[in-house]
């Protein structure tokens, strides 16, 4: 077994310091929405999984996945203590997101998921993607 490079209330400290909400990527793709005049709201807590972008009047729900926290299958990285714990999280995590997307498009959304990676790679042609979701109804 590898062990990890850092005490075990060291890595809970690191862990516990991962923004939920607003993270670096989501705070850059809101403030290209805004520039472009695409309004949106965040964080909608009465929709299933609380999307982290939401356009109202369009029914879109957008999710941003960290590529560790959602389990990306290129990106995604397996800490190399706790392996259970983590192997555990990360598939009900993955289960959670397909729930929530379901959900989401059966009360009539339509679901935009990126992954981290995809955003740091082409940031412009997701919000082009995006902004033409959200001329759709205009």
């Amino acid at each position: 077994m590898i062990m990890d490079k850092v005490s075990k209330n060291k890595r809970s400290d690191i862990m516990r310091a991962v923004k939920s909400k607003n993270s670096k990527i989501e705070i850059s793709l809101m403030q290209e929405l805004r520039k472009r005049k695409i309004a949106y709201k965040k964080h909608v807590p009465n929709l299933p999984g609380t999307p982290d972008i939401v356009l109202k009047k369009e029914k879109v729900a957008i999710f941003v996945d960290s590529c560790f926290w959602h389990g990306c299958r290129w990106h995604g990285t397996m800490p190399a203590s706790n392996r259970k714990f983590w192997t555990q999280k990360i598939s009900a995590n993955k289960a959670r997101d397909k729930r929530v997307t379901v959900m989401c498009r059966n009360l009539g959304w339509k679901v935009l998921r990126f992954w981290e990676h995809q955003l740091e790679k082409d940031f412009d042609g997701i919000a082009d993607r995006i902004q033409k979701q959200a001329t759709l109804i205009r």
